[in-house]
């Protein structure tokens, strides 16, 4: 059917040309349109739902591009874009985190999760106000990145990948963008004030009508670039959130804005009627003040994230055909070589691929305060940074799939929650949004008929006292706050849900080896029973296990490392589960349990230990007898009785349950000051003497780093994995030690129980400020000017009260994430 002569575009509104036959489907209706590009945009809006566009319009929207072209988020629908800026998760999806310029409240969150959702393919969406990131988790085989970033642009989020673009930039020209604003608005309110004072008391001074007049004409013109240029965010916001069909927390405040300045308007240009110029700019001012202010603690709160990212370098040395070459760090693949000289940062994760005598710096991961030795086949890590000779290092994860990248992804994990409380907030804030334009209304209607010069700025005020942004705030503000705080002090938050929970804890279920001890075997003792010193026994037991890749010989070559005679094995063999065998300068030794030992001699000989004493040492024989005794200890961590005893001070009692040996756990109990300790526990019994613990009403923080305790960690209250421990076990927690050191432990159950009090402190002020000022507002008691600065100070003292949960110190080395810059490339 071709479209009558004349007709226009439902879309465009522009003439359909003759002969075109194109129809858009709209509501089970057929609508001329007069391009296939305008098919497109009209049946894509009211496919999503937001058809009301086309009913509320005052005019025809502009012409679609029939032509495709490609946009700025087509790029990011390339392969190896996406690999190098989002993650793998499970099943084949993707995730990624990005900053949301223009996100304010909780209702623009909304609107970003609801946009995102009616997109195939999305899996997870969680996005927070106080933080303005989103983490998006979604199936590449069935939406493209680059789609769900065109998304969030329509819907007024323009999205920017934090692995991407550098985020200090794009908080920087924001801020820039804020503050000119604000400028605006702040001269504009001066000036305006300035012609207002003589109106107030035109009335008594005998003011010549013509002056009233110009002053009023006067001050329409300055409050214009105030109300057009300074207040434009929040028309912005509010359009968008009407166009999604919601309500945010911009809508009130613009029906206030406009209200006011139209009325004045019409007053000033007919000569009748109160202006209300004063309170215009008043109300952008102090509302854009506030909003600069969250933005400021906003940008503060994902500091950390973003130096994080920024550790590793942009550039790296790759080494081909003993070649080397500068390359962008994100060519590098996992099998290639790069050479690191000395001062450089380490560009991607990986292994020494030669003999050197490397140290690297990892205090900007762990903050570990000393250089830590590197040899052939240890492991490096991107971010780090290497302070000894030159190493070689074969690449083994790169991007998105490095230690580093591990963490920022965590971090921003964390910052993109929305914790319980603050879901609870939200749903509070929306149900009030819609109360208050109702009630302002009403408020209106009443006063319109007791007194209709009060009609206006009443309902002004209602509008604005009671606009609940410092409910939405409450929690996210403390919450991104308290995680910033924790990661320079090199405590990552997985799950922000469990500040509420560690600080409402009461049991601590600690796993032995690798938390309360190192995890590391060492020589603890050196007993001669021979002729031989100790140090002579040591090298010569050195020598022996420098041909084995067991544990129990990196513990030998530890502490040999420092031995005045170096000697040399040969003919080495291993029994396995015993021991080895093999000679030193001509000398036949065996080194291993006793028994295996002292089958290298013609007579048995008593070690003169017990049993279970002998289980922890090794000998050293050769075949006249045994030549000395090594005992063999995990050592407890040097802060584990200082953290036990001060969680003991916080109210936490301390249980070990470990799968080890009873008298090796009573003897770590009894050296870290827990009396209670359970000993022989598989995975499955660990996790029913939490349920014990939990059937009593106890709260239980679970910390361990094993494979073994990954069970615990899922089940516990609060899960607390160490920095080195399996990934099975980081993946299971809500916190995790990055320093792999336990004496930020109490401190983080302070800083959570503070979290909660300043929380508690935030939603009562939010209540009472509201439920306080909506009678007084409605009354008539609350001026326009006063509604405004009541609004702006009530968010801002949610803000500045959650920064008092980092007001703690430390003595211990942080990483230096807020401050580190790389010194060079690798």
């Amino acid at each position: 059917m071709t479209a009558p002569p004349g007709s226009a575009c439902f879309h465009c509104g522009e003439p359909i040309p003759a002969g075109v036959r194109i129809h858009a489907r709209i509501d089970s209706r057929e609508e001329p349109v007069c391009c296939h590009g305008c098919k497109a945009v009209a049946e894509f809006i009211t496919g999503a739902g937001l058809d009301d566009y086309y009913r509320y319009r005052d005019r025809a929207g502009a012409r679609a591009d029939e032509s495709p072209r490609p946009d700025r988020w087509s790029a990011y629908d390339r392969p190896e874009l996406v690999e190098r800026l989002t993650r793998a998760e499970s099943n084949g999806a993707r995730s990624i985190t990005v900053l949301l310029e223009g996100l304010r409240c909780s209702a623009c969150s909304w609107l970003a999760d609801k946009a995102l959702h009616l997109q195939s393919g999305v899996l997870d969406v969680s996005v927070n106000p106080a933080t303005a990131r989103a983490r998006l988790v979604w199936d590449p085989s069935k939406v493209r990145l680059g789609d769900l970033l065109r998304v969030l642009e329509h819907v007024g989020l323009r999205p920017h990948p934090l692995a991407g673009e550098p985020a200090e930039q794009i908080a920087l020209l924001e801020r820039r963008s804020a503050l000119k604003r604000l400028a605006v608005a702040g001269f504009g309110m001066m000036q305006v004030m300035m012609f207002a004072l003589p109106l107030y008391v035109a009335h008594t001074s005998g003011m010549d009508p013509g002056m009233r007049e110009f002053f009023r004409l006067v001050s329409m013109l300055v409050s214009i670039p105030v109300a057009f240029y300074a207040g434009w965010p929040f028309y912005q916001g509010a359009w968008h959130a009407l166009r999604a069909r919601s309500v945010s927390m911009d809508v009130p405040v613009t029906l206030g804005i406009v209200i006011a300045f139209v009325a004045s308007v019409w007053h000033a240009l007919t000569g009748h009627g109160e202006v209300y110029f004063d309170s215009v700019t008043m109300f952008v001012f102090f509302l854009s003040l506030g909003r600069y202010v969250e933005m400021v603690a906003r940008h503060r709160a994902g500091s950390v994230a973003d130096a994080l990212a920024r550790l590793a370098p942009v550039t790296a040395r790759r080494v081909r055909d003993d070649q080397v070459e500068d390359v962008q760090a994100s060519e590098l693949q996992p099998g290639d070589e790069m050479l690191v000289r000395t001062g450089e940062v380490l560009a991607a994760d990986g292994v020494v691929a030669e003999d050197a005598e490397g140290r690297v710096d990892e205090s900007m991961l762990t903050g570990e305060s000393t250089a830590i030795p590197k040899h052939r086949g240890s492991p490096v890590h991107a971010g780090t940074q290497n302070l000894g000779a030159p190493l070689r290092v074969r690449v083994a994860a790169v991007a998105g799939n490095t230690v580093l990248a591990g963490i920022v992804a965590l971090l921003e994990r964390a910052q993109a929650e929305r914790p319980r409380l603050a879901r609870a907030a939200d749903r509070a804030a929306a149900w009030f949004l819609s109360r208050i334009l109702v009630g302002s209304a009403l408020v209106f209607v009443v006063w319109w008929f007791v007194e209709p010069s009060q009609a206006i700025p009443a309902t002004l005020a209602v509008l604005v006292v009671t606009c609940p942004c410092a409910l939405s705030l409450a929690t996210p503000a403390v919450l991104a706050a308290a995680t910033a705080d924790l990661a320079r002090r090199g405590v990552l938050v997985a799950r922000s849900d469990a500040f509420e929970a560690l600080a409402k804890a009461t049991h601590v279920l600690w796993d032995k080896t690798g938390t309360l001890t190192h995890g590391l075997v060492r020589v603890e003792e050196v007993r001669p029973l021979r002729d031989e010193d100790a140090a002579r026994s040591l090298a010569l037991a050195a020598a022996l296990e420098r041909m084995s890749e067991h544990p129990i010989a990196r513990a030998f070559l530890a502490a040999g490392a420092t031995a005045s005679t170096a000697s040399t094995a040969a003919d080495v063999t291993v029994t396995a589960g015993a021991g080895l065998e093999g000679s030193v300068e001509g000398w036949r030794l065996r080194i291993g349990t006793l028994d295996f030992v002292r089958g290298l001699s013609a007579h048995a000989e008593d070690a003169g230990l017990t049993e279970a004493a002998a289980a922890s040492w090794v000998y050293l024989g050769d075949e006249s007898g045994l030549l000395a005794g090594f005992r063999l200890a995990d050592p407890l961590r040097a802060e584990t009785g200082g953290c036990v005893q001060q969680l003991a001070q916080l109210g936490l009692a301390s249980e070990i349950v470990s799968g080890d040996a009873a008298a090796a756990v009573a003897r770590i109990a009894a050296r870290s000051g827990i009396e209670r300790f359970e000993a022989r526990l598989t995975p499955h019994a660990k996790v029913a003497r939490l349920r014990v613990l939990q059937d009593t009403g106890a709260v239980v923080v679970a910390v361990g780093d094993g494979i073994n305790d990954a069970p615990l960690l899922q089940a516990a209250n609060v899960a607390v994995a160490m920095g080195r421990g399996s990934a099975l076990a980081q993946t299971s927690a809500d916190l995790i030690l990055v320093r792999d050191s336990l004496d930020q432990l109490p401190e983080i159950v302070r800083i959570s129980r503070q979290a909660q009090r300043i929380v508690k402190q935030n939603l009562a002020w939010s209540i009472a400020y509201n439920l306080a000022a909506l009678p007084l507002a409605a009354l008539g008691l609350v001026p326009a000017w006063l509604a405004a600065i009541g609004m702006s100070l009530s968010s801002v003292f949610v803000v500045l009260n959650a920064t008092r949960v980092t007001r703690r110190t430390t003595t211990m080395a942080t990483p230096r994430w807020t401050d580190a810059r790389p010194a060079g490339a690798a």
